[in-house]
């Protein structure tokens, strides 16, 4: 069953750093400077004991510390030697490790990051040199004022991405489903490409990274207008969406494509923002409390998506309102996904206007060139091991597609209420978060993908325990332990979804170069919740071609139910209503829709089987041979000088 958060990567790490990818984007910033401060004091002690190895070794190191003394700082090309006739002992093993760990990361030592600096607002010559700053092990409380400032605003960032989000992933597709709409599942497999803007970022992250007005700021000259962008969308969709919604229903899902652009057209304004979010991320917070970005867009983002999902899917239920905020009983609930959208549209215009008008930016001078980024990531490409990892996350989810894209909507579709969903939802957020700080424990014990393995276990183990809760569904409608079941399985299934994407987060952690680690992790998530989106449009579309249902019109003398919409069926209608417009349909005019072959079941056990023969034929060894590799495996070979 899917998870609030889907099986998106939105971590600072993966994202943020992506738009500051080469490490002139970093500088001061780099976890491995300190290190090298380090070896530079190690090179000056070994040298006094060591002056004629010194004079063959590290020559070029000696005139390049001395022109980082003067910001000039120059890469350096080629190997060093081994000086002729020098001993092995265990000071030149050292001189020559430190040698060889400097030119690896001899890209830090460029003309660009002297450029990189000196383009800052806030360079001056007077002022002493800086020192390697380190990670600060503060409470919130215990950070500077500006810092919480600062935190306070990349969540408010982050959480507005979240709400469009949480609607096209996860409130939408449910209102497709039920509330008369009854759209297909075909309907709604195309419905979820409006999804796959996040998944497809990498693909822009560049440009947006490299085009700006130095007069606006890096990150605001894109954050206000397509923040601004989105709120106009979401005024106008706020506008038109109940009537688009009541036309597809009308007419049996015919205009889904154009109805489906225009959420892929929010969704892609809140990928292009959060591109520039992610880096401004890294320049609003001092750089020994960076690690409060990531916090930020956990918090940011589970909020807004929650909101959207949790919350309005409660508030717009009729049953829910009655309950709990009427006397009489009203047909709609005290939320409508018109006047949601309309409230959030002004806000989005009105936090835009307040970040023009009170946050300013520091100013820097353009750097990089779009097609450098390019290059870096066709390089990583080329690496043998990164192409067999993409072929793992492509393939390592179809295992649990049907799962993950139908069971909730099934549950909708046999009568499970809208407000015990939401409830379910609510109870799961929790666990979901408590569970993940556990899983993240493991990932340090155990290796990442020998962790992950075994949540890929589970999650299939999930698959199969969710198509049982729903062959279970009670004839008289959902009771206490029944819905007690469907929390539970969804607890289960959430809890292998996040010890798999905890893992694979660390793995790609690990092995990510850290002179290119933003433009390489961004990759690897990319393809990793590209993994997780591709399938979902076929899996949808294959549920409705494997169904087989018959409507059957009312037996003579049947009391019909007064409140039913359409033309009373006879004998003669006799027809297919596999789809969801047909079996509305059928419903309406009295019939009963005999399933005589649920595609839903079909393909959650062809894509369970898929997942055991894959995990067992290919990923599980492929993906223990690649934990097992040392890291130089996923390094970028140098080319000649």
């Amino acid at each position: 069953m899917p998870t609030l958060l889907g099986n998106t990567l939105p971590t600072v790490s993966s994202n943020s750093l992506s738009h500051n990818r080469l490490p002139l984007h970093h500088d001061a910033q780099l976890p491995h400077a300190q290190e090298l401060d380090d070896l530079l004091t190690q090179r000056k002690r070994s040298s006094s004991r060591n002056r004629d190895d010194r004079d063959h070794l590290l020559s070029e190191d000696d005139s390049e510390f001395e022109e980082e003394s003067s910001m000039g700082p120059k890469p350096r090309h080629g190997k060093s030697k081994e000086p002729n006739g020098s001993s092995t002992g265990g000071d030149n093993e050292r001189m020559n490790s430190s040698v060889e760990y400097r030119r690896k990361n001899a890209s830090m030592e460029s003309p660009a990051v002297t450029q990189n600096l000196m383009a800052r607002e806030s360079f001056s010559l007077d002022d002493p040199i800086p020192k390697t700053p380190t990670l600060n092990n503060h409470g919130f409380m215990q950070l500077p004022l500006s810092d919480r400032k600062n935190f306070g605003l990349l969540v408010l960032l982050y959480f507005l991405q979240g709400v469009p989000m949480g609607l096209a992933t996860g409130s939408v597709p449910f209102l497709l489903k039920g509330h008369g709409y009854n759209l297909s599942y075909s309907a709604l497999g195309v419905f979820s490409l409006a999804s796959y803007p996040y998944s497809l970022k990498l693909l822009w992250s560049p440009i947006v990274d490299a085009v700006w007005s130095q007069k606006v700021g890096r990150r605001k000259s894109w954050i206000m207008p397509i923040q601004l962008l989105s709120g106009i969308g979401m005024l106008w969709m706020g506008s038109q969406v109940e009537g688009m919604m009541k036309s597809l229903a009308a007419n049996d899902g015919i205009g889904i494509w154009g109805f489906t652009w225009w959420w892929f057209f929010l969704v892609f304004t809140c990928a292009t923002q959060d591109i520039a979010v992610d880096g401004w991320a890294l320049t609003l917070l001092t750089p020994g409390n960076i690690s409060y970005a990531s916090t930020a867009q956990t918090v940011g983002l589970t909020a807004g998506q929650f909101m959207s999902y949790t919350v309005f899917l409660a508030f717009e239920s009729p049953d829910f309102a009655n309950k709990w905020f009427r006397s009489s009983p009203l047909d709609y609930g005290v939320m409508t996904l018109g006047g949601y959208l309309t409230w959030w549209g002004w806000a989005y215009v009105a936090v835009t206007l307040g970040l023009a008008a009170l946050k300013r930016e520091e100013k820097t001078k353009n750097e990089d060139g779009i097609w450098d980024v390019y290059k870096v990531m066709w390089g990583v490409l080329k690496l043998k091991n990164i192409q067999t990892i993409i072929i793992i996350h492509l393939i390592a989810k179809i295992g649990f597609q049907a799962n993950d894209a139908v069971t909730n909507l099934k549950l909708i579709d046999k009568g499970f209420s809208q407000e015990d969903l939401a409830l379910t939802v609510l109870i799961d957020f929790p666990f979901e978060i408590g569970l993940g700080y556990y899983a993240g424990k493991w990932s340090t014990t155990y290796t990442p993908m020998r962790l992950w393995c075994w949540g890929f276990v589970g999650r299939l183990m999930a698959a199969v325990a969710a198509q049982i809760t729903v062959i279970v569904f009670p004839t008289n409608g959902v009771d206490t332990w029944y819905l007690l079941v469907v929390i539970a399985e969804h607890i289960f299934s959430t809890f292998t979804n996040t010890v798999m994407f905890v893992s694979i987060s660390a793995f790609h952690a690990r092995i990510a170069d850290p002179v290119i680690g933003g433009t390489y992790m961004t990759l690897l998530a990319t393809v990793s919740n590209l993994g997780g989106t591709f399938p979902r449009f076929f899996v949808l579309k294959l549920v409705d071609y494997f169904t087989v249902a018959t409507c059957m019109p009312p037996p003579d003398g049947t009391k019909l139910d007064a409140k039913l919409r359409g033309p009373l069926l006879t004998a003669a209608d006799t027809f297919s209503c596999a789809l969801g417009g047909e079996k509305d349909r059928c419903i309406q005019g009295g019939g009963i829709c005999n399933i005589e072959r649920d595609g839903y079941y079909v393909m959650n056990i062809v894509c369970v089987i898929i997942g055991v023969i894959t995990f067992w034929g290919f990923i599980k060894p492929a993906a223990l041979k690649l934990q097992a590799l040392p890291l130089r495996a996923w390094r970028i070979a140098e080319g000649p000088a």
